[in-house]
């Protein structure tokens, strides 16, 4: 899913009930970390539930992509990753640098109805995309 998708079908969505039910679809559809990989070395720090991101680098086309796939035990911050997993996602490190995704979570008015911890979460996971990036592209 790409980040208009994502938009559009917030959009369609008439009410937070029925957007936070979506997260939760979108956590339960789209995350694929094996058990395995529930590691410490992949954990993000700051997030009050658990959260695993582990990046995955690609060569296409002569560049370095990146690839996400994430978890956690809370059934919303799942939605909350699979979202962050679909915007990063196949972007090399400059785009995801370059990415405002302050405007993208705007659009879809995520932070506004999440709750000060989720926030925090929230922003913890772009650190660690950003880090990822940094020092993976």
């Amino acid at each position: 899913m790409d980040i208009q998708e994502l938009q559009d079908n917030f959009e369609l969505l008439d009410d937070w009930e029925d957007k936070y039910r979506y997260l939760i679809e979108l956590g339960e559809k789209n995350l694929n970390l094996p058990a395995e990989l529930h590691l410490d070395v992949w954990k993000v720090i700051g997030c009050q539930s658990q959260v695993w991101l582990v990046p995955e680098v690609k060569m296409q086309n002569g560049q370095k992509v990146l690839y996400f796939m994430g978890d956690s035990d809370a059934a919303i911050v799942r939605g909350l990753i699979a979202i962050v997993i679909s915007v990063f996602s196949g972007k090399t490190a400059a785009d995801i640098l370059d990415l405002d995704v302050d405007a993208v979570f705007a659009e879809i008015g995520l932070q506004e109805h999440l709750s000060p911890s989720r926030r925090n979460g929230l922003e913890a996971m772009l650190e660690k995309i950003r880090y990822y990036a940094k020092n993976l592209g």
